[in-house]
């Protein structure tokens, strides 16, 4: 057994429920389940219909907080036989509104599923619930050698990071959640308990379903426990920071290190708007010029070694000011900054909110991309400041708008339109780490042709009844 949570796979039909067949019914049963855990007030309703990003308003009929995976099997089950949508909230961090009720429904908040259930360090393995955020679970690990690598930079939830298969970060080096999620628990949209690969560092046995759940968004289920990969803290930690003269010079730089195989655990790129708002938010001093923030792991010497490569790299780059960290309060005083960069940006325009591009390209069609885009929104005139996880080819542009300008708003979403067919014509993807949601469906044909109605099926495969987060993902069912 992966998980010591329950027994079999479990399916519920209490008679109450089976007689479930609309909404006030079946919200009823949920109030007799959960009692004061199942919430209506207009400002938790509200709560869990906003988005961080440009999305309306869309408030649930309802908010479930459940404590147990059992729990969320009964909660499913009883939706089941009403129709009623479930939709599955973490921290409310996502981007592209995946955890927003658009058809109404349940929206089940993983709050209380927040347990370290079991850690394995000999194993370098750990099972937690749904609700433990990441930043909680390195907490947890402090004293082990151990830490989860993967950093979205909001302090996202484990099943909520796993759901949209995110990254941040430190993809460069340690992967994504789908290199870093290795067995899952999953209740499904009948009200089974089912789980998915083992602790085994490889297998052959059947389908890879842990993969076909993470990045699902909720379409499929709700993840209930997961089993992550653990790493050594590495013995050695150095930060740099270094500003060029343009963006060409600084993605020129990045790219010659990935293809030198140069081992950085992060490479980030911030443009010299995100730099004045990131100044202006933090308290910081950087030349307004785009800048690389960097991150070195391993020995003393391997690390020393990688920093002084870089260094020199950058230089034929023309970056200066090449600056390095290695104490643990410089260190996270820097990454603070640029997570909280998306804030700065936002701040810089009070009132503005924000349509944020994710697209992902091939290395070698980074600066190509990179500058078709800095092109466009100069001659479009959005005010859009770029940054992002260049390391792997990932960057985004903040496109900044004023909602009531509906010419604005228009010219903002064509930038974005163009971003996403630049980055498939380059071999890239609409999406890098975000997820598709709402916002990025309208591209899942371009990019995946028939694979997309492949997707479809697996979705009526899995959840006949279109109840699993509804109108997300997949192609619309007829």
């Amino acid at each position: 057994m992966v998980f010591p949570l329950a027994g079999p796979c479990t399916r519920f039909t209490a008679k109450r429920e089976d007689a479930m067949t609309d909404k006030d019914g079946a919200i009823a049963a949920l109030d007799t389940l959960l009692g004061q855990r199942l919430v209506r007030s207009k400002a938790d309703l509200a709560a869990h219909g906003e988005s961080e990003s440009h999305f309306a308003t869309t408030p649930p009929d309802a908010v479930a907080y459940p404590e147990t995976a059992e729990e969320v099997a009964r909660i499913v089950a009883i939706c089941a036989r009403a129709r009623l949508p479930v939709v599955g909230w973490g921290a409310g961090t996502s981007l592209e509104g995946q955890a927003q009720a658009f058809q109404g429904g349940v929206s089940v908040d993983f709050t209380r599923m927040n347990k370290v259930l079991e850690l394995r360090a000999d194993d370098m393995d750990v099972t937690v619930q749904p609700g433990v955020t990441r930043e909680a679970l390195n907490h947890e690990l402090r004293a082990t050698g151990l830490f989860f690598p993967v950093d979205p930079g909001a302090n996202a939830t484990l099943g909520g990071m796993a759901s949209t298969r995110a990254s941040g970060t430190t993809a460069v080096r340690y992967g994504t959640m789908r290199d870093n999620v290795i067995a899952l628990e999953v209740v499904t949209a009948d009200g089974r308990i089912i789980r998915t690969g083992a602790r085994a560092r490889k297998s052959s046995a059947g389908y890879d379903l842990t993969g076909l759940f993470v990045g699902a968004e909720g379409t499929l289920g709700l993840i209930t426990a997961l089993t992550l990969r653990l790493h050594g803290q590495p013995e050695a930690i150095s930060a740099a920071i270094c500003a060029f003269p343009g963006v060409g010079e600084a993605v020129g730089a990045v790219m010659d290190a990935i293809q030198m195989g140069l081992p950085v655990a992060r490479i980030e790129l911030m443009d010299a708007a995100s730099v004045a708002a990131a100044n202006a938010y933090s308290g910081m001093d950087m030349p307004e010029r785009p800048h690389l923030l960097l991150e070195f792991h391993g020995s003393p010497a391997a690390v020393a070694e990688c920093s002084e490569t870089f260094g020199e790299i950058a230089a034929l780059h023309g970056g200066s000011g090449f600056d390095r960290a290695t104490r643990t309060e410089e260190r996270n005083a820097l990454w603070e900054m640029r997570h909280n960069a998306y804030y700065a940006i936002l701040a810089a325009r009070p009132g503005a909110r924000a349509i944020v591009t994710d697209i992902c390209v091939p290395i070698s069609k980074l600066a190509e991309a990179v500058d078709e885009t800095r092109r466009d929104l100069q001659e479009s005139g959005v005010q859009g400041p770029i940054l992002g996880h260049v390391g792997d080819g990932n960057f985004h542009a903040i496109l900044l708008i004023d909602e009531t300008d509906a010419e604005e708003v228009a010219a903002a979403k064509a930038v974005s339109d163009r971003m996403v067919k630049r980055a498939l014509r380059l071999g890239g993807t609409a999406t890098g780490e975000h997820g598709v949601g709402v916002g990025k469906l309208g591209y899942m044909r371009a990019e995946h042709g028939q694979a997309w109605e492949a997707m479809g099926a697996l979705k009526q495969a899995f959840d006949p009844l279109n109840i699993m987060n509804p109108g997300k993902l997949v192609p619309p069912r007829n």
